[in-house]
């Protein structure tokens, strides 16, 4: 049997991307194959249409690393999935089909009151900002957080689970009105970095600066976090949108204490990203079903229109998350 998919024809703009009948994925022992009814788009993925992240070795070169939809077939080792669940899952790849197959383990049930549809924009994202502000910045309640990029789909799903958890949270965006969806999302305060300091802002909103930074510039606002810590904060670099060659005075990081770090997700072994989902299942899935957190889709595209998809999301002007339906 074969399905439509989404290839890249070759690295570069938006318009390489082109629909094509491609195998029907088989699930492997341990995997589901899930008739996909929606699938996120990511930078990730603009990135790999570029030619600078390519899949990890065998794994398919059809873009698309989240969706949901229904399990139509599982492996023979797979015991808490069956045909007929409503899953939304964390891919290595291949989201943009018809069909796509996931590691049993990177599933996860539709949280309660969640269009199916709408659950594609919750893997990459909530799988993101739990490990990344959670287990790796440990970021608690009481403390403060500065999200650049708030109005991303990462920023939006950020500024929501952290203050549903307590946190104080402050978001840089572009514009008057992303800022002002940032505040209508939970932020103390959103930063419109076109015109005023972030630095400057969150020394004065703080007192003392902040405790986490979640960051996907780069830069030059590498140096310029280190100015908006307090002592002892931690800095997450998920991206490097302004570039990751810089030049750096580094003497702050030793005089504050700070922890600078950084990590990807899609190269994460498989065990990492089993523990990833459970936390994210008890920790994030309660907060959606009881609305205090739901993701942002600012558009929906037919899977045919991937192409569309992609120029939009080049242009930033999107606000949450952009999906492909079929």
């Amino acid at each position: 049997m074969t399905q439509t998919s989404i290839e890249i024809t070759q690295p570069g703009a938006s318009d390489v991307l082109q629909a094509t009948s491609r195998p029907l994925p088989e699930p492997t022992a341990a995997q589901v194959l899930i008739k996909v009814a929606a699938a996120g788009i990511n930078r990730p993925d603009v990135f790999q249409r570029m030619g600078f992240y390519p899949p990890p070795p065998g794994v398919t070169d059809i873009p698309g690393l989240e969706v949901s939809g229904t399990v139509v077939a599982v492996g023979e080792a797979v015991t808490q999935w069956k045909a007929g669940d409503k899953v939304c899952a964390l891919l290595a790849g291949g989201g943009y089909a018809e069909y796509a197959v996931a590691d049993d383990s990177l599933c996860l049930p539709i949280p309660q009151g969640l269009d199916l549809s709408d659950a594609a924009a919750l893997p990459e994202t909530c799988f993101t900002v739990w490990h990344n502000l959670f287990e790796r910045a440990a970021l608690k309640a009481g403390e403060w957080l500065l999200v650049h990029g708030g109005a991303s789909g990462i920023g939006t799903t950020a500024i929501q689970m952290a203050s549903a958890m307590g946190v104080n949270v402050i978001a840089t965006a572009g514009s008057d009105k992303k800022c002002a969806v940032c505040e209508e999302l939970g932020a103390v305060k959103a930063i419109n970095y076109h015109q005023q300091d972030f630095v400057a802002a969150c020394q004065d909103i703080t007192g003392s600066g902040v405790n986490v930074i979640l960051d996907m510039v780069g830069g030059d606002y590498v140096q310029q976090n280190f100015a908006a810590c307090a002592p002892k904060a931690r800095i997450v670099n998920i991206a490097f949108l302004r570039g990751s060659n810089v030049q750096l005075d580094l003497m702050p990081l030793m005089l504050k204490q700070l922890v600078l770090t950084g990590s990807t997700l899609r190269a994460q072994p498989l065990e990492s990203k089993a523990r990833i989902a459970a936390g994210v299942k008890s920790q994030v899935w309660p907060l959606i079903a009881d609305g205090k957190f739901k993701p942002m889709i600012h558009s929906r595209f037919a899977l045919a229109d991937a192409a569309k998809g992609h120029a939009l999301m080049e242009t930033n002007q999107h606000i949450g998350k952009i999906l492909l339906e079929n």
